[in-house]
């Protein structure tokens, strides 16, 4: 049986406790975003390297950066895992937000355990994102 419907004070109460996750969840899509997207310059990068023959002397020596794009990518890939499992963290979070306020369910300390398993996922891959911009960086790309 199901209890009765929440009040519309108690949803408005909610909606209000549930602003600041649902903001979190939309930088974390355009961070998402921004990581895919430098993802992929990395995989153009290396497919041009590789597409690059071996007896072409004047260009062959740019194939040494293939290592270099190879650990960008196993940190930019690992960023991308983190940041996925923060946007599932905070989408549970909201779910059981309104699903606790339905069944009238005391739900802070889950709440705040998800919200705590967020930010540490987004911390996560903040930091790897800082490395591989400092890898990127460490020396500069030789373009053909």
């Amino acid at each position: 049986m199901l209890p009765d419907t929440p009040t519309v004070s108690q949803l408005s109460h909610v909606i209000s406790q549930a602003a600041a996750p649902a903001f979190l969840l939309g930088a974390l899509a355009a961070f998402i975003a921004v990581l895919i997207s430098r993802l992929n310059r990395i995989i153009d990068r290396a497919i041009f390297l590789n597409g690059i023959p071996d007896e072409d002397t004047v260009r062959s020596r740019l194939k040494a950066d293939l290592p270099r794009l190879v650990q960008r990518a196993v940190m930019m890939n690992r960023a991308i895992f983190w940041a996925v499992i923060g946007s599932i963290s905070i989408s549970i979070l909201i779910i059981v937000a309104f699903v606790t306020a339905f069944f009238d369910v005391q739900h802070e300390r889950g709440v705040a355990i998800l919200f705590i398993v967020s930010l540490g996922a987004f911390t996560v891959s903040l930091v790897d994102f800082a490395r591989e911009v400092r890898i990127a960086l460490s020396e500069y790309d030789h373009y053909g």
